[in-house]
Parts: structure tokens; C-alpha cells; sequence
């Protein structure tokens, strides 16, 4: 299970800088019937789902990836 919050947090870590925000609006999801994450959100796809989706479609290593919202993210010194 994920949240929206933590669809949009885990989005940010593994794509920062905007590059996720602008992902979720652009990249076409073959998994998710050629929609983008945020009209798969908007059509009430579960987070997780559309989460998963963008792992496969942009070839991220499962294991790294899949539940990156469940790890804490690094402390930066």
C-alpha cells in the first residue's frame, strides 16, 4: 500500500529536481493503458500501481526501486 503523499515523496527521491513531477505528466505508461501517472491518479489508479508502473517503464532496478517508499531516505552531512 502507498499513499498519494508517498507516491509524490518517492517520485521526488528517485527523480529530484522536478525531473519527477514532470515525468508523472509526460511519460506515456504502457502498463497503465498508455496513460501518464497523473491521469492514471486522477482515474483512481492506486499509487502503488502507478508506482510500479513508472519502475518498469523506465527500466529501474526492482529490488532499488519498488519499495524506495518504505526505506528511509539518506541523511545528507
Amino acid at each position: 500500500m502507498m499513499t498519494h503523499s508517498e507516491f509524490w515523496r518517492t517520485l521526488s527521491r528517485a527523480f529530484p529536481e522536478g525531473r519527477g513531477e514532470a515525468l508523472a505528466q509526460d511519460l506515456v505508461l504502457l502498463r497503465l493503458d498508455r496513460k501518464t501517472a497523473v491521469q492514471a491518479l486522477n482515474g483512481g489508479t492506486e499509487p502503488f500501481e502507478v508506482w510500479k508502473a513508472i519502475v518498469e517503464e523506465m527500466d529501474l532496478p526492482a529490488d532499488e526501486f519498488l519499495f524506495l517508499h518504505r526505506r528511509r531516505a539518506e541523511k545528507k552531512q
